[in-house]
């Protein structure tokens, strides 16, 4: 009579193996992908966050053995998180640096940069998320807002001296249509 056990090791590769096998049949057959989430958090990634404090390290890795690279010194400023490592989060800045900065100096709190890569320009702040409307304000290139929500076209934004609707294509820190609540 053969022998029918199969080793623990062997066991969880071919869990492993039939995993894959079902996971690229389910693709092939056009089952949507999961989206990717933190091992940390269970977060998705990316997401947007903002910078608690006026003065964060910006680490080549995710240690503070690791060298700094860049000091951030806006708080608010947003952030994309896109990886996670124990109490560490990669991110990347609207000018595309990134590095590795400690979780405890960032926050879930919706920030967004108004146009950052039109330096100069002034856009305006509506009071109602329509074109036509009446200006609220007018506000330059670079400016942070705290986003308030966005329906995927509008985010009512605000901050010192302001609040309105601006285009969510005018903002860094919101995703293309976006729903934020």
């Amino acid at each position: 009579m053969a022998d029918t056990t199969v080793s623990t090791g062997r066991r969880a590769w071919l869990k492993r193996a039939l995993g894959a096998l079902l996971l690229a049949g389910g693709l092939a057959a056009g089952v949507a992908k999961a989206e990717p989430v933190g091992t940390v958090t269970g977060l998705p990634l990316p997401r947007y966050a903002s910078l608690k404090t006026d003065r964060v390290n910006l680490r080549e890795g995710p240690s503070k053995d690791h060298a700094t690279v860049w000091v951030f010194q806006r708080a608010g400023l947003p952030v994309e998180i896109t990886a996670e490592f124990e109490i560490w989060r990669k991110v990347r800045d609207s000018e595309g640096a990134e590095g590795w900065v400690l979780h405890s100096l960032l926050s879930g709190r919706r920030t967004a940069l108004v146009a950052p890569g039109k330096k100069g320009q002034a856009f305006s702040i509506y009071a109602k998320p329509i074109s036509t409307g009446d200006v609220t304000a007018s506000l330059q290139s670079g400016v942070i807002a705290n986003v308030r929500s966005c329906d995927g076209s509008w985010c009512l934004i605000d901050g010192d001296g302001f609040k309105g609707y601006i285009q969510q294509t005018a903002l860094w820190g919101v995703y293309p249509d976006e729903k934020v609540n």
